[in-house]
């Protein structure tokens, strides 16, 4: 990956409808966005020229927005197209999309009912979210010191930004004690999800997951589980207990980001990652290179 900072870079961004070049792509320091978190994205991919389940992920941002109580001002359809455009005004064939909308500086102020909606859509070359190497034998996470919160005390079931707060804090701390990630439980003590990506199980066979009652039920965890099914492999979906870990023999992480990655540690849990695992990981990047046809 680059290491050019994400501010000072070539190429164009999608801003409010038109193009503008990439460095005079910003926002005030007052946004409301910034100090209140009102903030929804995505994170998508483009393989060979296409965008892998484009309007699944542009009808889960207006549905994050809705549940921020904002309205984007565009159709899906204008979304969708102007994710297409940012990437061929880019050149890119390959590439990470990552839509957000954000309510801007009209005020700042807890309530912010006039505040503009902005959107903007970048996109860049970023390949595996992991290394090669660390795939191939699996990643390492630790155990998270926060939990994913109760749908009773946080908008669960939205990308906002603000949830991802503790994602950040709990990678920050699993990668200075030489993990490459966290898996944090939720509030009822369950085993819930990695810091940006959720986590399948495997034992006898069948695939175990988390029910996503707290946290996102991911794109590419829907993809997942209907590519295992379609191959008569069983998921359950359901509460695991942290302790169920000791009765798993595979386990690993799925996301745009992430995409189907094998995971040989959770703490004092080791795995090796096998057929499952690598089978559903070669199925999958043949599926987004549409070198698979879906179920």
């Amino acid at each position: 990956m680059s290491t050019v900072s994400f501010d000072d870079r070539d190429g164009w961004i999608w801003f409010d409808g038109q193009f503008v070049p990439w460095r005079e792509a910003k926002v005030h320091v007052l946004t409301h966005g910034l100090h209140y978190a009102s903030s929804v994205f995505e994170g998508e991919r483009m393989y060979g020229g296409e965008i892998f389940e484009l309007t699944a992920h542009t009808e889960r941002l207006f549905k994050s927005a809705e549940i921020l109580d904002f309205q984007i001002p565009y159709t899906v359809a204008e979304i969708d197209q102007a994710c297409k455009d940012a990437c061929a005004k880019n050149g890119l064939a390959d590439a990470y999309v990552r839509p957000v909308a954000w309510r801007g500086s009209e005020t700042v102020a807890v309530s912010a009912q006039n505040a503009k909606i902005h959107v903007a859509i970048a996109v860049w070359d970023w390949p595996s979210y992991f290394k090669p190497e660390e795939k191939a034998k699996g990643v390492r996470l630790t155990w998270a010191k926060y939990k994913r919160p109760s749908p009773e005390t946080e908008p669960v079931h939205a990308k906002a930004a603000g949830l991802y707060m503790i994602c950040t804090v709990s990678k920050h701390a699993a990668e200075k004690d030489g993990y490459t990630d966290a898996l944090m439980l939720d509030y009822r003590g369950y085993v819930a999800e990695a810091t940006g990506a959720n986590v399948f199980f495997v034992k006898d066979g069948v695939l175990h997951t988390p029910l996503p009652d707290c946290f996102l039920d991911g794109i590419t965890r829907q993809t997942v589980v209907k590519l295992a099914r379609s191959q008569g492999v069983e998921v359950i979906e359901r509460h695991i207990m942290p302790e169920e870990l000791a009765g798993f023999t595979e386990c690993f992480l799925t996301g745009t980001a992430a995409e189907v990655t094998p995971v040989s540690q959770v703490g004092e849990y080791t795995f090796t990652p096998g057929k499952l695992s690598l089978g559903l990981m070669d199925d999958y990047a043949k599926l987004v290179r549409r070198q698979l046809v879906a179920a």
